[in-house]
C-alpha cells in the first residue's frame, strides 16, 4: 500500500478493503453536505466490489495526526484528442474539523502526481454551481471551468429503456 507522509501531522494513503465502511462514511458525508443524501444508493458490498475487486476506481484516505480527515475517489477516463488516459476525479471531501489544514490542495496536488508518474494527459473532475467556496479553490489551485460544455447523464429508469433501445 503506497503512503505518502507530508509532515508529522498528514498522510496520504490508498484505502484497502478493510476501509470500506470508512469509505461509506466519507461518501455519506459528502453526499449530506451536498444535499444529495436521500439519492445515495452506495452500500458496503457495491463499494467493495466496484473499487477492490473490479478495481473500476481508486481511493486516497487523508489521515491528519491519525484521524481519517478526508478522501477521494477517482478512476481512469479517456481523451481521444490528447490520446492519452486521465484522472476524474468524482468525490473530494474533507471533514469539516479538518478544512483550511491544507489537505484539499494536497489531495489534488497528489493526484496530479499521480497523473504525471502514470503518463496521462488530464486530470479532471465536476463541481456544483452552487458551491462557491470549492469553485475559488479550484480556480485558485489552476483549474479552469469548463464552461463551453454541459454534462448529461443517463441512469436509473432512463438508463433502462434506453438500454432496451438496443435490439440484441
Amino acid at each position: 500500500m503506497e503512503k505518502y507522509q507530508v509532515d508529522e501531522h498528514i498522510l496520504f494513503r490508498f484505502a484497502e478493503p478493510k476501509d470500506v465502511p470508512l469509505i461509506l462514511e466519507f461518501v455519506r458525508s459528502l453526499a449530506e453536505y451536498e444535499h444529495l443524501l436521500d439519492s445515495t444508493e452506495a452500500t458496503e458490498e457495491n463499494l467493495g466490489k466496484y473499487i477492490f475487486e473490479e478495481k473500476k476506481a481508486e481511493v486516497i484516505i487523508a489521515e491528519y495526526d491519525g484521524d481519517n480527515a478526508g478522501f477521494a475517489l477517482f478512476f481512469c477516463n479517456f481523451s481521444t484528442f490528447v490520446g492519452k488516459p486521465g484522472i476524474y476525479l468524482e468525490d473530494l471531501f474533507v471533514k469539516p474539523a479538518y478544512r483550511g489544514k491544507g489537505l484539499g490542495k494536497l489531495f489534488l496536488a497528489l493526484l496530479a502526481k499521480i497523473a504525471v508518474e502514470r503518463g496521462y494527459g488530464r486530470f479532471e473532475w465536476a463541481c456544483l454551481d452552487w458551491n462557491e467556496p470549492s469553485i475559488k479553490f479550484y480556480k485558485n489551485q489552476g483549474a479552469r471551468p469548463m464552461d463551453e460544455w454541459t454534462i448529461y447523464r443517463v441512469d436509473r429508469k432512463a438508463l433502462a429503456e434506453l438500454g432496451k433501445e438496443f435490439p440484441l
